[in-house]
């Protein structure tokens, strides 16, 4: 059962390095927004094509904006804040259960 209890472990360390990295691409995608960048950048672009998926949606079902200014990656933000939290808690707990 060990080794059960240390995948849940790593896949837990996994999901928990995505989403911190995901969240900062969110926040380099909100710190773009304020500036006018090269669209045919590559970086800007890989930007765009990893986010868009995720806030595009949120964009079109809460329309929340004030002004001109887009809240929808502070949602995205908040919702990797409770996947970080939940998930990889729920995951490392189960392994240190297993173990």
């Amino acid at each position: 059962m060990f080794a059960i209890g240390y995948l849940f472990m790593a896949l837990a360390k996994v999901i928990d390095y995505v989403l911190l990295i995901f969240m900062w691409i969110v926040i380099a995608r909100a710190i773009l927004s304020w500036v006018s960048p090269d669209p045919f950048n590559p970086i800007v672009r890989f930007i765009n094509n990893v986010t868009e998926p995720v806030l595009y949606p949120i964009r079109t079902r809460l329309p929340i904006s004030f002004g001109g200014i887009d809240l929808s990656p502070i949602v995205v933000f908040l919702g990797v804040i409770f996947l970080r939290t939940f998930v990889v808690s729920t995951l490392m707990r189960m392994s240190a259960a297993l173990l």
